[in-house]
This record gives structure tokens, C-alpha cells and sequence, in this order.
């Protein structure tokens, strides 16, 4: 017999949920066939079975929580599967549920403590208590000698009968029944994925003492670099060029002359960081994802491109491992692909920064006395107060216009 086990789930990671699984319990599986699949706070991780023979038994039904290094069920190697096996699968899940727990705390009140308390206490308190129907747990520690319970105790716990009912509907509201739902509506449980989306991003607000920035940026210079060399960069790197280079280069450029908004703040001491590890946010299956571009500062715009555009299509697919997740210095977040004009986003703990990228959109400018009809974005930098002053923020962001506006500056490092 082996177990399955559930394996590492990477940094600050501890606990996963049963998210599916893909064999049922009778079902032949062939070694390194995939068995369940365990969402995590960030990836969905799929755990592959180490033998070939028959999954004997699932101990971990679907939406259960579970630890790494936990067994979550076992295979029999070598076995056949077998016409009878397959309704292996609901013991556990018969064998696992609340009952069996609410009845195990039935005993210890019950018949085996009476007993005990009839000896240690006076006959008047121990027929007080059977008339009742009490416990001397429930009465508590007595007021007679050596803390033995009198009938006084007994009467006087029994005076008390609105103090306990109190009690249980003080808890209820925390565990409120949900809303009756209206026509037209459904309950859908939200992933492990969307409530970390959600917690994190609450705990990013409440925890920095966040502030925005913003900018606008001509695109004209940089779509029209693109414009020329977009063919001949693509026939020598297989990859297309996009702006997201552009700009990933623009930040490296200005996180360099303004490493604070590089760092994070770590209890009361500052991290300054020496690399750059730019997190890149894109949209996912599940949800919002920020895969990481390691060492960004020490990449060409080919290699940024493809790295960017492997990680997209791993993200797509569902296919990200922890290590694409974690280690992030500076994220940048492109709404623009959605027609956003402008926006606020939010910082992506504990890091100290975030660009945000918007829709290119023709607009009137005065250049050079004149009005010219010319490309313009907005960007906006949210940044955490507590470690960025704002003096640094705004020339943070001025850098990256003006790379951006003569990317020139960005092949000399100016």
C-alpha cells in the first residue's frame, strides 16, 4: 500500500484545498498519472500518483482543507481494479463528517461522570443535579469543602437559566444564514484563489498607508520604434514586441535611481533589494495572477518578451507553478488591454510599489504652441507611504514618461 501525499506547497504556503479529484476510489491508475488536483492561495498543484495499481481509498473529500505532508488517500500496487471497489469512495467521506465528533462529547457528561460526582459530592447536590438533568462540569467548581458542590451551587446555577440561552444567540449573528435568493439568482462558492485575492487586497489597504500617482505618457516615440522594427524583431527573436518591455525597462531604469520604491518594509527594519524581480499581473482561469519576471534588470527586450509571453500562456493554461508566483519586487498591471482610461491599483504585498498601464487613446495636446492630435496613456503609481516619499513617487514616475516619450534613453541607460 502507499500513500498519497500532499507535497510541498512552496513558500508561505502551509495548506491547500481538495479542489477535485480525478480518479474515483476501484479506479485503475498508471504511475505519474495525475489523481486530484489541490488549490492553493495561489496555483492549482496536481499531485500524481508514485505507483501504478488501484486507488484504494480517498481519505480527503473535495473542499477539504489539508497540510502539506498530510495523506490524503492510498494505492493498492499492482491490484486490478475491481466492479466492487469503485463505492469505496464514500466510506471516508461517512467515516469523516461532524456526527461521529458530536457524539463523542456525549459520553463525558453522561453516565460515566454521575458517578463520580455522587461520590465526591453531598446526596442533596447529587439528586439536585439528576433532578435537573446537570452535570457537575456544567455547575462547576463547588463552594463546600475541598470544592465539592452543594445543593446551594446546584439551586443557585439553576437560578441562572437566562444568562445560558443569552449566550447562544449572541453567537448567532456571526454565523447568520444566508439571504434567501431571489429569482434569477445563484450561490456560487467562492475559490481559495478569489478569497486570497480579496483578503490581500484588503490587507494591502488597511496595512500601508497607501497614495496614487499619475502621469500621461505620448506613445507616439515608442509606436513608432514598434512600428519599424516590429518584423525584423520578430524574424531574429521568434517573439513580437510589445510595450510591456518597453515599460518593463522604463521601471528597471527608474527603480535603479529610486530603490525604495524596490523595497519593502519588513517589521521596522527596510529590505532594499538589488535585483529586480518585476511581477507582471494578468488574468487567469481562476482569477488575477502576478507571475514574476526574475532578474528583469539583467534582460533584453527579446528575453523580456518571451519570458513574459511563456509565463501568459502558462497562466492561461493553468499551468503556474509556485516559483513563477513568489519573490516579486515592483509590479506593473496593463488595464489598458481591457479599455481602461485610468485607474487606481492596488499595491501587491509586501511590495512597495505598482505601475499601472492604460488604453492608448488619441487625444488634442499643445506641442510646441500648436495642437497636434497625439497617442497619450495615462499611468499611475500607488505606492506605500510609509517607506516612498512623494517627492520620490512623482520623480519615480516622471522617469518613466520620459524613457517611455524617447526610448532612446532606455539603449543608452540615461
Amino acid at each position: 500500500m502507499t500513500d498519497i501525499v500532499v507535497p510541498p506547497l512552496g513558500e508561505s504556503v502551509s495548506s491547500a484545498t481538495v479542489a477535485r479529484w480525478l480518479k474515483k476510489a476501484g479506479e485503475s491508475v498508471a504511475m505519474d498519472e495525475p489523481l486530484v488536483e489541490l488549490e492553493t492561495d495561489k496555483v492549482t498543484v496536481e499531485v500524481n500518483a508514485a505507483v501504478a495499481g488501484v486507488l484504494e481509498s480517498i481519505s480527503a473529500d473535495e473542499g477539504a482543507e489539508v497540510e502539506a505532508g498530510a495523506v490524503i488517500g492510498s494505492i493498492a500496487e499492482g491490484a486490478a481494479a475491481k466492479p466492487g471497489a469503485a463505492p469505496a469512495a464514500p466510506k471516508p467521506a461517512a467515516a469523516a463528517p461532524a456526527p461521529p465528533k458530536a457524539e463523542a462529547p456525549q459520553p463525558a457528561p453522561g453516565p460515566v461522570s454521575r458517578p463520580a460526582e455522587g461520590a465526591a459530592n453531598g446526596p442533596a447536590a447529587t439528586k439536585a443535579m439528576a433532578d435537573a438533568g446537570v452535570t457537575q462540569a456544567q455547575v462547576g467548581a463547588g463552594t463546600g469543602k475541598d470544592g465539592r458542590v452543594t445543593k446551594g451551587d446546584v439551586l443557585a446555577f439553576l437560578a441562572k437559566p437566562a444568562a445560558a440561552p443569552a449566550a447562544a444567540p449572541a453567537a448567532a449573528p456571526a454565523a447568520k444564514a444566508p439571504r434567501a435568493l431571489e429569482s434569477g439568482e445563484e450561490r456560487v462558492k467562492m475559490t481559495r484563489l478569489r478569497l486570497t485575492i480579496a483578503r490581500r487586497l484588503k490587507e494591502a489597504q488597511n496595512t500601508a498607508a497607501m497614495l496614487t500617482t499619475f502621469n500621461e505618457v505620448d506613445m507616439g516615440a515608442a509606436m513608432a520604434l514598434r512600428s519599424e522594427y516590429k518584423d525584423a524583431f520578430e524574424k531574429k527573436h521568434g517573439v513580437k514586441l510589445g510595450f510591456m518591455s518597453f515599460f518593463v525597462k522604463a521601471c528597471v531604469a527608474a527603480l535603479k535611481e529610486f530603490p525604495a520604491v524596490n523595497a519593502e518594509i519588513d517589521g521596522d527594519e527596510i529590505v532594499y533589494k538589488h535585483a529586480v524581480h518585476m511581477g507582471i499581473a494578468v488574468g487567469g482561469p481562476s482569477g488575477l495572477v502576478v507571475p514574476v519576471v526574475r532578474n528583469a534588470d539583467a534582460m533584453s527586450f527579446a528575453e523580456i518578451e518571451k519570458t513574459i509571453g511563456g509565463l501568459g500562456r502558462k497562466a492561461r493554461d493553468g499551468a503556474l507553478k509556485l516559483e513563477d508566483l513568489t519573490g516579486g519586487s515592483f509590479t506593473i498591471t496593463n488595464g489598458g488591454i481591457y479599455g481602461s482610461l485610468m485607474s487606481t491599483p492596488i499595491l501587491n504585498p509586501p511590495q512597495s510599489g505598482i505601475l499601472g498601464m492604460h488604453k492608448i487613446q488619441e487625444r488634442p495636446m499643445a506641442v510646441g504652441g500648436k495642437v497636434e492630435i497625439r497617442p497619450m496613456m495615462y499611468t499611475a503609481l500607488s505606492y506605500d507611504h510609509r517607506i516612498v516619499d512623494g517627492k520620490e513617487a512623482v520623480s519615480f514616475l516622471v522617469r518613466v514618461k520620459e524613457s517611455i516619450e524617447d526610448p532612446r534613453r532606455l539603449m543608452l541607460d540615461l
